[in-house]
């Protein structure tokens, strides 16, 4: 994802996959191509926010403070997992309008 007003974009859980918690991780099924995915705890957690659609900028802000980590490394750690999200269909990256 290339570097963009992180405010206007918004990022969700796409529609076409199902997942389940298996202990604290998550295993996320694309239902069209039938690729499962796993998340660790932090994986997790992002995708139990992206529930509801955010901004980007509200998810880094939100796994910054909950694991207190600095912003620049929370946000190439989410950017990398959302770009590898977004490769296999498993959300949708948007901009606010």
């Amino acid at each position: 994802m290339a570097h963009r007003d992180w405010h206007t974009v918004t990022v969700a859980r796409s529609a076409d996959q199902v997942s389940c918690d298996l202990r604290g991780e998550t295993a996320v099924l694309q239902l069209s191509s039938g690729v499962y995915f796993g998340l660790d705890a932090v994986g997790t957690r992002i995708w139990e926010l992206l529930a509801t659609p955010m901004s980007l900028v509200q998810l880094i802000d939100t796994i910054t403070t909950e694991y207190a980590v600095e912003a620049e490394r929370s946000e190439q750690d989410i950017v990398a997992l959302l770009d590898d999200l977004d490769a296999h269909g498993l959300v949708t990256i948007g901009e606010r309008s």
